[in-house]
């Protein structure tokens, strides 16, 4: 039914329930897997007060959420392998987390986009918006979601 499941993680407990899925899913498919970690790129502000730090600085720290997203990815396709579904590992750097996951499924031919979502309500879900929402809104593949 299923020949590529992407599965995105933000490494969170939570996210690793829907790895665990994804998994197990892929598995029993047959499928190959693509676990993908959304890096976000460093905030800039230009507003008064905020505080400006040098372009080294922001890479050194962009640098490391990249290294510490790879070996989130890292983690899944080991987990995966050890099942024995092929697996492949990738990090995208983007601010859109929802059009990077999108984006990262139709570049690799995903026909499954797996993810977690924490069901936050009310004022909770407004303030802190909802990537998996903003994914099952735009998607055209189809979108399993976990909780």
């Amino acid at each position: 039914m299923y020949q590529r499941i992407l599965v995105a993680t933000d490494g969170s407990s939570l996210s690793k329930k829907a790895v665990s899925s994804a998994i197990s899913l892929a598995a029993l498919m047959g499928a190959e897997l693509v676990a993908l970690k959304v890096v976000a790129r460093y905030p800039t502000s230009y507003f008064e007060g905020g505080i400006v730090m040098q372009a080294a600085e922001i890479g050194r720290v962009e640098k490391q959420w990249a290294e510490n997203g790879q070996a989130i990815v890292d983690a899944v396709q080991q987990s995966a392998q050890a099942k024995g579904v092929k697996t492949k590992a990738i990090t995208v750097k983007s601010d859109l987390v929802s059009d990077a996951i999108i984006a990262a499924a139709k570049k690799n031919k995903c026909d499954l986009i797996v993810m977690a979502s924490h069901g936050r309500r009310g004022i909770k879900r407004l303030l802190l918006g909802s990537e998996t929402q903003l994914v099952l809104t735009h998607s055209h593949i189809p979108v399993l979601v976990l909780r």
